[in-house]
C-alpha cells in the first residue's frame, strides 16, 4: 500500500485501496458537502467532483470546511483547492454552478457514486435523484441533526424520497419528524430531538435549521464508511432505513 494510506492497512486491504483511488465521486452541494468531501480525500478517494454555486458566508463557519479568509469566494473553487493541498495528486474538479435540470445529467453520468447536499430549495434534489437512478448510482443524503449525524442511502432500485413527500418545502423537517417518529416506534426515544423539533417550529421557520459542527463530522464519517461499503460491495442500509449516531440516542 503507498506511503499515504499506510494507516488505513488492515482496515481496509490494498485492493480496497485502489477500488477507492479511482471511483468518482459527485459532491452536489459544498455546504455539509465540504466536510464529507475532506473525510473521503483522506480515506482515498481521489476523484472528486463538486458542484455548488454559493459563496462562504460567515454564518457557514459554525459547521463547514472554510475559514475566515475564505469568506466572499465560491465555496465550490475554495473546497477544490483545500483538497488540493492535502493531495495535490488527486484528481478534483469544481464547478461554482448551481445544479439545475439542464446540467445534472453531464455531472451525473459520469460519476459511481453521488452525494446529495442540495438544499430543498425547490425540486431539484427530487430531480437530481431520479437522474441518478436512470444511470444506476447510489446517492448520499447526509443531513446535520445537531447533536446527531444521520444518513440514508438511496438506490436506483428502490423506496425514493419523495415516498416521503413530494413537496421540496421544509423537506429537512418533514425528515427529521420521520427519523423521531421511525425511532419512537422501535422504541429508541430521542426526546432531545423532539424538543429541539418542537423548538425549532415555534420559530415559524422564519430561520433555517439550527446545525452543529458536531453533526457535520459524524455525518462525513458515515457517509465515508457507506461509500467504501458500496464499491467493496458490503453491505449498507438503504432508505427508509438510514444511519444515525449521536452520544444521546437514548436520554
Amino acid at each position: 500500500m503507498e506511503e499515504r494510506y499506510n494507516r488505513n492497512r488492515i482496515y481496509v486491504h490494498e485492493g480496497e485501496q485502489k477500488l477507492i483511488k479511482n471511483t468518482r465521486i459527485l459532491l452536489a452541494g459544498a455546504g455539509i458537502g465540504s466536510v464529507i468531501a475532506e473525510c473521503a480525500l483522506r480515506f482515498g478517494f481521489e476523484n472528486i467532483t463538486i458542484v455548488d454555486f454559493d459563496k462562504v458566508e460567515l454564518s457557514n463557519l459554525n459547521r463547514q470546511n472554510y475559514t475566515e479568509l475564505s469568506i466572499g469566494d465560491y465555496k465550490a473553487e475554495t473546497l477544490a483547492m483545500r483538497l488540493l493541498s492535502i493531495n495535490s495528486q488527486a484528481n478534483i474538479t469544481f464547478h461554482n454552478c448551481a445544479v439545475v435540470e439542464n446540467n445534472m445529467e453531464g455531472f451525473i453520468k459520469d460519476c459511481d457514486i453521488a452525494i446529495n447536499a442540495l438544499d430543498f430549495k425547490s425540486n431539484i434534489p427530487f430531480l437530481f435523484d431520479e437522474t441518478c437512478r436512470k444511470y444506476n448510482i447510489p446517492v448520499l443524503h447526509p443531513y446535520n441533526f445537531g447533536w446527531a449525524g444521520f444518513l440514508t442511502i438511496v438506490k436506483p432500485i428502490g423506496i425514493q424520497l419523495t415516498q416521503l413527500s413530494e413537496d421540496p418545502k421544509g423537506f429537512e423537517l418533514k425528515m427529521a419528524d420521520y427519523v423521531s417518529k421511525y425511532s419512537s416506534f422501535w422504541n429508541i426515544p430521542r426526546k432531545w430531538m423532539d424538543k429541539i423539533l418542537d423548538e425549532y417550529k415555534n420559530e415559524a421557520n422564519v430561520l433555517p435549521p439550527p446545525q452543529l459542527s458536531i453533526a457535520s463530522w459524524m455525518a462525513a464519517g458515515l457517509c465515508v464508511n457507506a461509500m467504501y461499503n458500496l464499491v467493496t460491495d458490503k453491505e449498507v442500509k438503504i432508505f427508509p432505513k438510514f444511519y444515525f449516531t449521536s452520544l444521546y440516542d437514548n436520554s
